[in-house]
């Protein structure tokens, strides 16, 4: 079980995070808002349940499938000429590479922004995704061999 200070280090700690993460799923600077809120709001009532260790992706799960509601309920699709409009965001320095990562299925896309951006482990990563470690370890494979092919097809126009 996790105490109430200690939540409030950690969660201020995973809050710019937490915040990236839910504007790569719902690309929406008050959606993101309001995602981590809730969610936040949710591990607060469920910190019992948490080992102090597991805190980091448990609490990346419950804003994931919070991320994941949000899409359901709202079925909103965002057109990419507003994805520049996005408040906070830090996108990557290359627009290449940008529009790469987000041709990318969200379960290719998620392990690769939680491990290079988040520097997540590829355990942490499994925990939150709850996948086994190698499915990890073979999603972002697989992700980084499609990025290198779309990216090396741009080079060459």
């Amino acid at each position: 079980m996790i105490d109430g200070e200690r939540f409030v280090q950690e969660v201020t700690d995973m809050q710019d995070m937490l915040y990236r993460l839910s504007v790569s799923y719902l690309h929406h600077d008050q959606d993101a808002q309001d995602a981590v809120a809730q969610a936040i709001e949710n591990a607060w009532r469920h910190r019992a349940r948490v080992a102090e260790g597991a805190f980091r992706p448990w609490l990346t799960r419950i804003v994931i499938n919070q991320c994941k509601s949000m899409l359901r309920r709202r079925a909103r699709v965002v057109p990419s000429d507003q994805l520049e409009r996005l408040g906070g965001m830090t996108p990557p320095p290359d627009l290449a590479l940008r529009d790469a990562l987000s041709h990318l299925p969200e379960k290719l896309r998620t392990p690769l922004l939680l491990h290079y951006m988040e520097g997540f482990s590829t355990d942490e990563v499994a925990r939150a995704l709850r996948v086994p470690g190698t499915t990890v370890r073979s999603r972002m494979h697989r992700a980084r061999l499609r990025l290198r092919a779309e990216l090396s097809g741009k080079e060459g126009q």
